[in-house]
């Protein structure tokens, strides 16, 4: 019974994570929020410790937190390009990024600039 109480803490804790990062994303975006908090920002946030928080992400997803932070940044940046009309330059702030240090982190993650991405998915 135990190991069932501990395994439901710890989705409840990466349950929680994914939904910070929602709404502290939406929250940025929105100009709700002027920066991206930091991992143990966010796990004090969660009411819980850094570590705690890396250990539980990791052993729940085989993932450090940091990989479904970026992962959800640049999954909103798709929809950005693809939905609006506005710039790279302007999604890039919206991320609170400078523009060329988005392209760069951008391009890691998709293997295209954002330029090429919005270019090669136009409806």
């Amino acid at each position: 019974m135990e190991i069932n109480n501990k395994q439901s803490r710890s989705e409840e804790i990466t349950e929680n994570y994914f939904k910070f990062l929602d709404q502290h994303i939406a929250d940025v975006i929105s100009g709700k929020t002027t920066d991206f908090l930091e991992i143990n920002q966010i796990a004090s946030e969660l009411f819980i410790s850094h570590q705690h928080l890396t250990d539980t992400i990791q052993q729940t997803t085989n993932h450090h937190p940091c990989y479904f932070y970026d992962y959800k940044i640049i999954e909103k940046a798709k929809e950005l390009l693809l939905e609006n009309e506005k710039s790279v330059a302007e999604i890039a702030k919206m991320l609170t990024y400078d523009p060329s240090n988005f392209s760069k982190f951008f391009k890691k993650f998709v293997g295209l600039t954002p330029g090429q991405f919005k270019k090669e998915n136009k409806i």
